[in-house]
């Protein structure tokens, strides 16, 4: 089990936060200790924050009360409410919190149960709870309730894809931010890729772009990225500015990513063996569909970008082995575009009804392979990634570490 924690100056974001999980239908209020309750088992973010208001009266000089805390059992694990309140209780005692008054949320939103707890660390006195050795104490209480309840030790590698933790965005089910975060934080601690275009075509198989985009600021130039949501393809709901992510996922730190990914890639022999794969199918696969379904089962993603003519203009291939990201043309003329086009002309079949031209109209078409999601039901796939995103630690879960309105302000400069 990992747990998290976050230190913030607002106790009503924090619940705010959980109580929207709740009006959406993916969260409950498990328990609530030391704190008033009602009859109706439905409370308002008034009802709440009211417990925590003497605490925060008596509070002397901690400029960040507000303690947010998320425990994550493996996603193998079966934990019942009854258990998963025991299980915060225990937690928080350990953490020096026993006595304080905090809120228990049941979270089922992103793929994986799991519970949120929030509390202050600002005693009745007024006084700060220590947080000395929290990350210390925090892990040494999680060992203690894997023993008590069964639980699979995080660091445990998993020998099935059952706890796979990315997957594809659904923008339909909600919180398409969280679920574009729990993608673009893994990506670059684990793949390597030279351009905005590879990177796009790897965030293409979660059902997410990234398009890059430009400001001016006190007659300066500025420079940025957003992240949208995709349905097939094309792009769905608002933009979300990649400072929501965190830096990882901005521009700079992508460019940098590049700089870094061109220097590895030259080295090894991971070139000449994707060249290897994909040169004899090119020979011996009937049409395309064939072909990505070949390498979908070597562990290979194929992406491939046509124009509104059906022309293919575009070819990358995610290696999930070497997790490397490669476009067509680096690895040689042979596995271009225009080789792929030549070999397989994807033009879009007409058919004429009435004598007019009936057209099949795609605007820039990112053809991917949907039988290659989701990925929690790929056999081949789904056991590459899971295999490496299991056993990372803390970091492998799926939302963030901490959540926005959590993060510590910076003072401004006079």
């Amino acid at each position: 089990m990992i747990a998290k924690i976050g230190h913030g100056a607002s106790i009503t974001g924090a619940l705010k936060y959980n109580l929207q999980k709740v009006l959406q239908e993916n969260g409950t209020i498990l328990f609530l200790n030391r704190m008033s309750e009602n009859t109706r088992g439905k409370y308002s973010l008034r009802e709440l924050t009211r417990s925590f208001d003497p605490y925060l009266a008596a509070n002397r000089r901690t400029e960040n009360p507000a303690v947010h805390i998320s425990l994550n059992p493996d996603p193998r694990d079966r934990v019942s409410d009854g258990q998963y309140v025991k299980m915060a209780e225990a937690y928080m005692r350990e953490m020096g919190y026993g006595d304080q008054p905090y809120a228990v949320f049941k979270h089922t939103d992103i793929g994986r149960t799991h519970i949120h707890i929030v509390s202050t660390c600002v005693a009745r006195d007024g006084r700060k709870i220590s947080d000395s050795y929290e990350k210390r104490r925090s892990m040494k209480a999680c060992r203690k309730l894997e023993e008590m309840y069964g639980l699979k030790p995080s660091g445990e590698k998993k020998s099935d894809d059952s706890g796979l933790r990315l997957k594809p965005v659904d923008w339909q089910s909600g919180d398409v931010k969280s679920q574009i975060a729990a993608v673009v934080r893994h990506l670059p601690r684990y793949y390597r890729y030279q351009s905005l275009g590879a990177y796009n075509a790897l965030l293409s198989l979660f059902n997410i772009t990234a398009e890059p985009v430009s400001s001016e600021s006190f007659g300066r130039p500025r420079k940025g990225l957003t992240y949208f949501a995709l349905k097939e393809g094309t792009k769905v709901g608002r933009p979300f500015k990649s400072s929501l992510f965190g830096r990882h996922a901005g521009l700079a730190a992508l460019e940098a990513h590049y700089a870094r990914s061109g220097e590895a890639m030259k080295e090894g022999p991971h070139r000449k063996a994707l060249r290897g794969l994909i040169l004899p199918l090119m020979d011996t696969a009937k049409d395309l569909e064939s072909f990505k379904g070949h390498l979908i089962r070597s562990g290979v993603s194929t992406v491939v970008l046509r124009n509104d003519q059906g022309r293919i203009y575009g070819m990358t291939f995610v290696d999930h082995d070497s997790r490397m990201v490669w476009n067509g043309s680096m690895l040689g003329r042979e596995c271009s575009a225009n080789a792929f086009n030549e070999l397989w002309n994807g033009h879009t079949q007409l058919a004429k009804e009435g004598g007019t031209v009936m057209e099949e109209v795609t605007e820039l078409r990112q053809d991917q392979d949907r039988g290659d999601l989701p990925l929690e039901v790929l056999g081949s796939l789904g056991a590459i990634l899971s295999g490496f995103f299991a056993g990372d630690g803390a970091s492998d879960y799926g939302e963030h570490q901490v959540p926005e309105h959590l993060k510590r302000k910076r003072k401004k400069k006079k």
